[in-house]
């Protein structure tokens, strides 16, 4: 199939009773690369004017097939006050529809009233995916097809609805930290050209517990960003004052989901090309004439306060004395150009250019106030590689931290490893290993990636493993987790989420123009209810028999193992959250 690279940017105007109201299409999404079945063309013949029905947020579902009836009337949620809750349903019509709207009524209780800004019910776009193989590197042949998989959620306030297709909607409920306890009453109105208004009416439980600001919760959550992925998807110069006003929009989503960690480089593109953006320099070397080198830090430091301002503070993690490419670019003032030589950590000069970097970046940090926060990172790098590093680290710059993505079990030997991430279907750190790094004050974390099928956040992952794998920080006792990219975006992620041989939508978990996506919703829902589960434990340690059902529910899902994805995951995730609110009311009760 060949891909129109081109964005359409058009308005159309649609009539809505009397009134003439503009519909911007921003793009247009792929055609379905699997034909439609007989049996579907059939059932959309049936299908009259726009219809909707609830369905489950723990699902995706293909825009060219008729939803199947789920019963539900009324979509119930509940959530503790400051907690932001999901849900999906989708409008379908055979006919086609245009103008369409979802507008909100105000949450009311017998007692009280939230704002019906409290709520957004926004359109869910395609995108180009895998099928989905246990073999996540995808081959893209015959044996693994494009399939159409719902990923972004739009801000468009209008939408038109094409003949014979389905589309869903994605309800965000944030719950204001002051709501009044007790069940609210709520509709969402659905309404456009040439159809009666259709309502999807819904509750929200308030359960009389908080949950703190995401400046304030404890999950380490490290997803990687890529501050040059901005400027090409918007078309800014890189580094401009435009830049990182974008940048700042970018990363906000990131800071509300409880972002711990900024991703710094120390030179030009540390993963060696792996992303369809470059890393553009944040660092500038120089070597000058006399063979003395100097750095200039103003990208960095303006990168470091950006994300600092949004409350993303606690670790600044430097990549790489390790590039996957040992590449080392600087400028070569005696003969005017730039040098990309190799620097591998055998080499004789790995130690001169590395030594001679590290005593002044040290010393800037320490101007900075930053020293005690910032680390340098290897990724996946090899065991021989990582000694080496160390060795450098400790002589010219100790104050420094040292972290890394691990797969060889590194952490066993290197005891040094302030924040170490292992990878989660390879290794598994022992409670004593846990209990040991915790008593020193490091971070020990899991992340998935390209090699992980089941659970995972791929575009043709179901919604409810991105929320999976939070969940499995708390059974696993991890301070939180990794994912190697927040937004190192392919060509047109709107339109074709793949990217090399890796599973579809591996390289970002946002949109871009920071439009959210399900995944990256419900990986927040699995980080507050870590967050949940984290402060119930802290409340009520006194008292075990209120926390034992929830303990009970996390022993047995640690029990059992992660990667089978024959398991009922998405029944055992519901019973949990059921459980950790039910706990939640019975700890209040008690109190």
């Amino acid at each position: 199939m060949k891909i129109n690279a081109k964005v359409l940017i058009v308005s159309l105007v649609a009539a809505v009773g009397c009134a003439q109201v503009k519909v911007p299409v921003t793009y247009q999404e792929a055609e379905d690369p699997t034909p439609m079945t007989d049996r579907s063309a059939a059932l959309w013949q049936k299908i009259r004017g726009l219809e909707s029905v609830w369905a489950s947020k723990d699902s995706i579902y293909s825009r060219s097939e008729v939803p199947f009836p789920t019963g539900i009337e009324v979509c119930q949620l509940e959530g503790w006050r400051g907690e932001t809750l999901n849900a999906q349903f989708l409008l379908y019509t055979g006919s086609g529809t245009e103008a369409v709207t979802c507008k909100v009524k105000d949450l009311k209780s017998d007692k009280s009233t939230i704002p019906s800004e409290a709520v957004k019910a926004q359109f869910v776009r395609y995108t180009l995916a895998d099928l989905g193989h246990e073999d996540c590197r995808c081959h893209r042949s015959v044996a693994n097809p494009a399939i159409l998989s719902p990923d972004m959620i739009d801000t468009l306030k209008f939408f038109n609805i094409p003949a014979r297709t389905t589309r869903p909607v994605w309800v965000t409920v944030c719950i204001p930290s002051d709501a009044e306890p007790g069940v609210y009453e709520s509709e969402i109105v659905v309404s456009g050209k040439g159809f009666s208004k259709v309502t999807m009416p819904f509750t929200v439980e308030v359960i009389d517990q908080t949950l703190p600001e995401y400046k304030d919760w404890k999950f380490h959550l490290d997803l990687w960003q890529n501050p040059s992925a901005v400027a090409r998807m918007e078309n800014l110069e890189m580094w401009s004052e435009k830049h990182f006003e974008a940048l700042k929009r970018q990363m906000l989503p990131l800071a509300q989901a409880g972002q711990k960690v900024i991703t710094a480089t120390l030179n030009r593109d540390p993963w060696g090309y792996q992303t369809f953006d470059d890393y553009e320099e944040m660092i500038l070397w120089t070597r000058h004439k006399d063979g003395s080198w100097s750095y200039d830090y103003t990208i960095f430091d303006r990168w470091v306060e950006l994300m600092m301002s949004l409350g993303i503070n606690k670790q600044i993690n430097c990549y790489s004395m390790l590039p996957w490419s040992n590449k080392l670019q600087y400028f070569d003032e005696a003969k005017g150009e730039l040098k990309t030589p190799t620097v591998s950590p055998d080499s004789e000069i790995f130690e001169e250019i590395w030594g001679a970097f590290l005593t002044d970046f040290s010393k800037h940090l320490a101007e900075k106030g930053w020293l005690g926060i910032t680390n340098i990172v290897a990724d996946e790098r090899r065991p021989e590689d990582m000694a080496e590093a160390n060795r450098v680290i400790e002589k010219y710059a100790p104050q420094i931290g040292i972290a890394m993505a691990d797969k060889h079990a590194s952490y066993r030997r290197f005891m040094n490893i302030k924040d170490c991430c292992v990878a989660q279907r390879q290794l598994y750190l022992t409670a004593e290993e846990l209990a040991e790094r915790r008593a020193k004050g490091y971070v020990t974390t899991f992340y998935v990636c390209c090699s992980t099928f089941f659970p995972n956040n791929f575009t043709y992952s179901q919604p409810f493993e991105s929320e999976l794998l939070p969940w499995h920080a708390i059974t696993r006792d991890y301070d939180g987790m990794l994912r190697w990219a927040y937004n190192s975006w392919p060509y047109r992620p709107e339109y074709d989420s793949r990217f090399r041989l890796w599973g579809s939508g591996d390289t970002y978990m946002i949109g871009s123009h920071a439009r959210h996506t399900m995944r990256f919703d419900r990986t927040k829902a699995g980080i507050q209810a870590y967050e949940k589960v984290r402060i119930l434990r802290e409340k009520y340690s006194d008292n075990p028999e209120i926390l034992k059902p929830l303990e009970d529910k996390l022993a047995q899902m640690n029990s059992l193992e992660l990667t089978d994805y024959n398991l009922p995951w998405a029944k055992i995730l519901e019973e949990a959250n059921v459980i950790l609110n039910e706990v939640s009311r019975k700890a209040n009760n008690n109190q």
